[in-house]
């Protein structure tokens, strides 16, 4: 193994998941349309990244471990994708059951947001069940506390995170930064995720200590603008890890987190245990143990709405998948007999 590759991860089970022991090692530290950075044992290479002719249906993503090799006729070429640790994933917004994975192999995922504008609680619960559901730990991050603030937003934050770690960052002053860096450490990546304009690539210069990613300046309105074109896994000075850095995200379509959602929503969970009915929709069922917690006044009716919304969610795409599975198999079997 490569000490060239150690800080960024490498560990020696790889070797033993490897399918081609003549290709190259490495790992995806940027992906652009059609092609990628990928440092190996030689340094860091441009390599054509072509999910159609290289790795079938695993596309590679920023994070993913990777087979290169030569090819004469295009130069570096990825040959496949070795098994991911974890994956930060959505609904591609483009297509409504897809899958669409935004980084891979994290170990922490630290969900930002700029403590000088409001945050709808279910923006945040959507963005701590992505995160959740990576299967990384998963932390918020609370930027620009050097700014005037709504004194409520932290109370808020916290009440809707739950058992999550909230830590609270400025970069003109440094507060939270060291917090942060134990989060991380040798070989471990932070992946930060959050609208743009709440301080994800200013965070990644404070925490590298230099400007090396582009900020902008906040719009009027709060909205931000794009920066970050590209997610790029950069490694800290002096082994402190990794953090990757993300465009902004407007839509948060969730992939399969149900468990994820049961997590976040883990007060919710227990307190239906309670139900008179096994398959309570907590909507107007009778002995519905959530409703009675709303009439006491010690359940947020909204989060209840917001619970039952993202359950519906889950539900309805599970359902098309399903269905979906059941056509590829009926297509399946009459191609099969037509053959015959």
């Amino acid at each position: 193994m490569s000490n060239l590759l150690l800080p960024y991860g490498a560990v020696p089970r790889m070797e033993r998941e490897r399918n081609e022991t003549a290709a190259e090692l490495g790992r995806v530290v940027r992906v652009d349309r059609g092609e990628c950075d990928v440092v190996t044992a030689t340094g860091r290479i441009r390599v054509v990244s072509d999910s159609t002719r290289a790795q079938g249906e695993v596309a590679p993503v920023t994070g993913d471990w990777v087979e290169v090799e030569h090819d004469g006729s295009v130069g570096s070429v990825i040959t496949s994708v070795l098994p991911r640790r974890t994956k930060v994933s959505r609904r591609d917004p483009a297509e409504r059951d897809i899958e669409q994975v935004l980084a891979s192999n994290v170990d922490v995922v630290g969900v930002v947001h700029g403590i000088d504008r409001s945050l709808p609680p279910g923006r945040l619960e959507r963005l701590l069940v992505l995160a959740r559901d990576s299967g990384a730990e998963s932390i918020v991050i609370l930027t620009k506390n050097d700014l005037p603030h709504r004194a409520e937003l932290r109370a808020v934050v916290e009440s809707v995170a739950g058992a999550t770690p909230v830590t609270t960052t400025s970069i003109t002053d440094g507060t939270g930064l060291d917090e942060l860096r134990s989060h991380i450490g040798f070989g471990r990546v932070l992946a930060l995720v959050g609208a743009s304009g709440v301080g994800k690539s200013s965070l990644v210069n404070a925490l590298v200590g230099h400007e090396l990613l582009e900020t902008g300046e906040v719009r009027g309105d709060a909205k931000g603008r794009h920066v970050t074109t590209a997610r790029e896994l950069v490694l800290l000075p002096d082994d402190e890890g990794m953090v990757l850095d993300t465009p902004g995200i407007r839509s948060i379509g969730l992939w399969e987190a149900e468990r994820a959602l049961d997590e976040v929503f883990g007060d919710l969970r227990e307190l239906s245990a309670g139900c008179r009915f096994g398959d309570c929709s907590h909507r107007s069922e009778p002995g519905c143990a959530i409703h009675a917690g709303v009439d006491s006044g010690d359940v947020d009716p909204l989060r209840v709405e917001r619970f039952i919304a993202l359950s519906g969610e889950l539900a309805t795409q599970r359902e098309r998948e399903e269905q979906r599975a059941r056509r590829n198999r009926k297509d399946g079997g009459r191609r099969s007999r037509s053959r015959h």
